[in-house]
């Protein structure tokens, strides 16, 4: 990997302190720097100390080979390893020896979205085809930017996440209340926002928040295999949803021959997204992800890391089914499971004669389940290929578009847009700058 300097002085971070004329001119380069300074922040000495909680005698010489592989990750800046924040943890989850060390001291339990989905999701498939099973929400989301990231008076830009109404299975939005003034995005704007400003005052953070309400109804789709028709390439959504997209959706000669080699001897469209959706759900265990916006291209990362969390093999997958000449986009925003919700993100493929359906490469193929279990409720095994729960809060339709109004400086996510964004005149406010709150009712 390139060497990567640091700033020697991390209290002008972002650019968020000081006044303006105090300031270097804004640099994609050095904003970039930082941001990977905040990722990669554990010594050796931090990561072994992590380790010994669950491998007491762990050797130097094991982790010298995990780090040479990937499984720790690291990278070199100013001359010293230093490892990724999670790179612990993520540790135990993939690789199998470390993940058996660890769960002979905490033995695994299911989570608790796990053990409703053994539970609802027989329901969903046993209800029929279509939008099944309405789940209302009333959601209060705040962001609040800390007391003097910014100097007093100067204005503070806020986007905030809002609930998409042009999704089919997203029906009902409902505005109830802003903070302030605002201006929802546009609807065809892929990113969906409610836009604020606000004044910094000296010594009080500056608090950004939105109520509303939606409606998400679980879909099922059977039986997909039997049901296609010969695509129309003419279309404009198929040239669109099939193209490579730089610089996360690029057909490089790697993920050509990986694609092809999956799909080898199948035509239907549906089993080949199957064969590549299997291939990753088996090859890829879930773990935590640096920023997207300090990865050049997330595919490849994956298949050179050999993990990913949820956007990252989503990507994988929607850019080996574009090379194959299925549609595919990115979809985003929040699972919502009670007690376990979380930033999530997953996509949609497009087959002819049945349209968009949803596709969630994270939740992939259930290892938290028996054969017998799988045996006793057919379409279980494959439900997030081409069916979804309805513990979702959809924001996004692609990955990496302009918010509305524009933003001057680069997001904090270049690729998501799930916590928000904030700037001020001065530039980007990042993650250390400001938190995230969501308080959610089912109604």
């Amino acid at each position: 990997m390139k060497r990567i300097c640091i700033l020697l002085s991390l209290l002008c971070l972002f650019g968020c302190k000081g006044k303006q004329s105090e300031k270097e001119a804004y640099s994609w380069e050095g904003d970039l720097k930082e941001r990977i300074a905040l990722d990669f922040n554990k010594s050796r000495d931090e990561v072994k100390k992590q380790i010994q909680k669950y491998i007491p005698d762990v050797t130097d010489a094991q982790i010298d080979a995990w780090t040479a592989d990937g499984k720790l990750e690291s990278m070199e800046i100013d001359g010293k390893r230093v490892y990724f924040s999670k790179a612990a943890a993520n540790l135990f989850r993939v690789d199998p020896w470390c993940k058996a060390k660890k769960e002979a001291v905490e033995p695994h339990k299911l989570e608790k979205k796990e053990v409703s989905s053994m539970t609802q999701l027989p329901q969903i498939i046993a209800s029929g085809d279509g939008l099944l099973i309405p789940q209302r929400f009333r959601i209060k989301f705040t962001l609040t930017v800390k007391a003097d990231a910014v100097p007093e008076g100067e204005t503070i830009r806020c986007w905030l996440p809002y609930p998409r109404n042009d999704v089919p299975r997203q029906t009902d939005v409902k505005f109830l209340s802003s903070s302030g003034p605002h201006k929802l995005s546009d609807t065809s704007c892929k990113h969906s926002s409610l836009y604020m400003e606000q004044k910094a005052k000296k010594g009080e953070p500056t608090v950004f928040s939105e109520e509303f309400e939606f409606t998400q109804n679980s879909v099922h789709n059977s039986d997909i295999e039997h049901k296609l028709k010969p695509y129309d390439k003419s279309t404009a959504l198929y040239r669109e949803y099939t193209a490579e997209r730089p610089p996360h959706m690029v057909f490089s000669e790697r993920i050509k021959a990986l694609a092809d080699s999956l799909t080898q001897g199948i035509d239907n469209p549906y089993l080949q997204a199957k064969a590549m959706f299997g291939w990753i759900s088996k090859n890829f265990p879930w773990a935590g992800a640096r920023e997207y916006s300090t990865i050049g291209n997330i595919p490849e990362y994956v298949l050179d890391i050999r993990h990913g969390d949820c956007g990252q093999v989503t990507l994988l997958l929607l850019t080996m089914c574009r090379y194959k000449g299925i549609p595919a986009h990115f979809q985003s925003g929040f699972q919502l499971w009670p007690e376990e919700w979380n930033l999530h993100d997953w996509g949609e493929l497009y087959f002819e004669g049945i349209g968009w359906v949803p596709v969630d490469q994270s939740y992939g193929i259930p290892d938290y389940v028996d054969s017998k279990f799988l045996s006793e409720h057919p379409g279980y095994e494959y439900f997030y290929l081409g069916s979804m729960d309805h513990w979702r809060f959809i924001v996004n339709q692609d990955w990496g578009m302009e918010l509305d109004p524009k933003k001057k400086y680069p997001r904090s996510d270049t690729v998501d847009f799930q916590k928000g964004e904030v700037e001020w005149e001065g530039g980007n406010l990042y993650y250390p700058m400001w938190d995230y709150h969501m308080d959610i009712e089912y109604l």
